[in-house]
């Protein structure tokens, strides 16, 4: 039997994307020879991996016995391979970090920034993802770092305070609720929203609670950032929640008005989890000691 590496990530790709199409793009390997290797590798094996169907691939029970056993190899590596770069400036490490919209959008762009331009020899992969998503891809192994909000149920993680987020209100200055000092977000759901983008883990949020309402609201459009969002608000096409380290960066360009919610889950504690602190490799344990506030004096990477 011969695995190689590029076997078990083209397995792992093909596995989350749900059809060989999609893990081979994934993968930057030609379809052909990701069927080809899949093929190659059920035959080394002795045993079907994928049930194959119209709707995609599903892994069989020995699929999923390989998923297993693949993320822990290549955990490994990586680690192996994070844990060398720190003596040897030749080799990268590399850290994958999740993080829900708020984080992803407005906590980490600028502190990331700081990190990668004093820490050269380490790559960051970061993702938006649902809180819960995170956790479970933490628990999983499939990531090192996470930031989640804190109503999720982080089980078992390793976490450190990062931030606390606050949802505000943003409407444009004239709306007759701009006045108010506080808002609930029932009280916004009868007027037109302006929103983020299908899938945001922002927008799946304030959809849930919503839900619990029983009022939908009515997104006029959907866009990509909280800056495009803020600028249609103004223009008065509808108004939006967002964090409040945004709205307050955006309002010092535009006419709007941010007005606090009084829900409770408007205030929101956003935290740093990891399977286990102590094994991380070097990189990630760099990253959050930065991320946490404790990464100031960090020593380089690969520095000599």
């Amino acid at each position: 039997m011969h695995l190689d590496l590029t076997d078990l990530r083209l397995f792992l790709r093909v596995a989350e994307a749900g059809s060989i199409t999609g893990g081979a793009a994934r993968a930057n390997l030609a379809l052909a020879a990701a069927s080809a290797r899949i093929s190659a590798m059920e035959a080394a094996l002795g045993v079907r991996l994928l049930d194959r169907g119209r709707r995609g691939i599903a892994p069989t029970p020995a699929g999923r016995a390989l998923i297993h056993h693949a993320r822990l190899v290549l955990d490994q590596v990586e680690r192996l391979g994070s844990e060398i770069a720190a003596y040897a400036g030749g080799l990268r490490g590399h850290v994958r970090l999740l993080a829900n919209t708020a984080a992803a959008s407005e906590f980490l762009p600028d502190r990331l920034a700081r990190f990668l331009a004093a820490q050269p020899a380490i790559d960051v992969d970061l993702e938006e993802r649902l809180s819960w998503e995170i956790v479970e891809r933490i628990a999983a192994g499939r990531a090192e770092l996470g930031i989640v909000a804190d109503t999720v149920d982080l089980g078992a993680l390793d976490t450190v305070p990062f931030r606390l987020d606050r949802l505000v209100a943003v409407l444009p200055a004239g709306h007759p609720l701009a006045g108010e000092r506080r808002l609930a977000f029932a009280a916004l759901l009868g007027e037109p929203f302006v929103g983020l983008a299908e899938g945001s883990a922002l927008q799946t949020h304030l959809a849930g609670h919503a839900a619990r309402l029983g009022r939908p609201p009515h997104y006029r459009v959907r866009l990509r950032g909280f800056d495009a969002v803020c600028r249609m608000v103004e223009r008065g096409v509808g108004v939006a929640v967002i964090p409040d380290e945004a709205a307050r960066r955006c309002r010092r360009t535009l006419r709007i008005r941010r007005v606090p919610l009084v829900d409770p889950w408007a205030v929101r504690q956003l935290t740093l989890c990891c399977r286990h602190r102590a094994a991380l490799a070097a990189p990630a344990r760099l990253l959050l000691d930065w991320l946490a506030g404790e990464g100031a004096d960090a020593p380089r990477v690969g520095a000599s």
